[in-house]
């Protein structure tokens, strides 16, 4: 049981990373219907953009961490006006190939100013490590993510039922009824890539601190959350925010699952377990976890 309930913990944790993610690959798709695979990269360039002011600048901690928000703001902004915009009459899958090229890119850039053998990472707000009646060791920083996420996914929730939210969320369904009313479909699109950037930059600065990062960090680097963030999207039905979130803590706590000594030393015992979780929730809930199922 104690084995469980590290699992269940550190899942918890883990998954809250996930989360944050996947709440701004949802947020794209369900205003715009964009695949976006560059949201981790927001991730990465905002906390690349924050060790660079924090360590490299010495600027004050937490006015670092703001300015590493900022640039993964800014990273979506630009994305949304160089590559979303012009390809907005294209079909889906070049818009998605046009995010994976800004993802592509955006590594490349960062492998090009920081090839290097520096050991990177990004101070922790809290370097308190509490000990649970179980045993497992938790960070501070650790909850503190979990706490940001509460509070984003809150304040994201009462966001979207605002006069702004439903508007975005008009926009995509009526451009051009929204157009005829006043609402800027243009201005809709740059405020959703700005929010999703924000979501992926914080879960960026706020996993950094946890262990070393190099280029594509939160993509294909240590701390990969893009796939489990997809995972997790796919889990709310592209569509639910409540569901982005649950579908995050699910997926990190599979991935905890999958390493307990039940499974043994099988390799890839986290990703398999996760892939048959994620196909028996396809057979069954193919809306979403938390999306209830349309009626004719």
């Amino acid at each position: 049981m104690e084995e469980l309930a590290i699992a269940l913990t550190f899942g918890v944790l883990q998954g809250s990373v996930y989360s944050l993610v996947a709440l701004g690959i949802v947020l794209v798709y369900r205003v715009s219907g964009v695949f976006n695979f560059a949201q981790a990269e927001f991730g990465t360039t905002g906390l690349f953009g924050a060790y660079i002011a924090v360590v490299l600048w010495e600027w004050p901690f937490y006015l670092g961490l703001l300015f590493g928000l900022v640039v993964a703001i800014v990273m979506g902004l630009l994305t949304e006006r160089l590559v979303i915009h012009p390809l907005r009459n294209q079909s889906k899958v070049t818009l998605l190939v046009g995010t994976a090229g800004v993802a592509l890119t955006v590594i490349g850039i960062q492998f090009w100013q920081f090839n290097d053998p520096l050991i990177r990472q990004l101070p922790k707000i809290s370097d308190a490590v509490y000990v649970t009646p179980f045993g497992a060791p938790i960070m501070a920083q650790q909850l503190i993510t979990l706490a940001v996420l509460i509070v984003a996914a809150a304040a994201l929730a009462v966001f979207l039922k605002s006069p702004a939210g439903l508007a975005m969320q008009a926009a995509q369904q009526e451009p051009v009824a929204c157009e005829l009313v006043g609402v800027s479909v243009r201005r809709v699109s740059m405020m959703t890539w700005g929010i999703a950037a924000l979501l992926g930059g914080l879960a960026g600065v706020l996993s950094g601190a946890y262990t070393i990062f190099t280029a594509g960090f939160l993509t294909f680097g240590v701390g990969k959350a893009l796939l489990p963030g997809f995972i997790a999207a796919v889990l709310a039905g592209m569509k639910s925010m409540p569901g982005a979130v649950a579908g995050g803590l699910v997926v990190g706590i599979v991935e905890q699952f999958g390493g307990l000594k039940m499974f043994g030393d099988v390799p890839g015992a986290s990703a398999l377990l996760l892939l048959v979780f994620l196909v028996v929730v396809l057979l069954l809930r193919p809306q979403g976890l938390l999306v209830r199922k349309a009626t004719a």
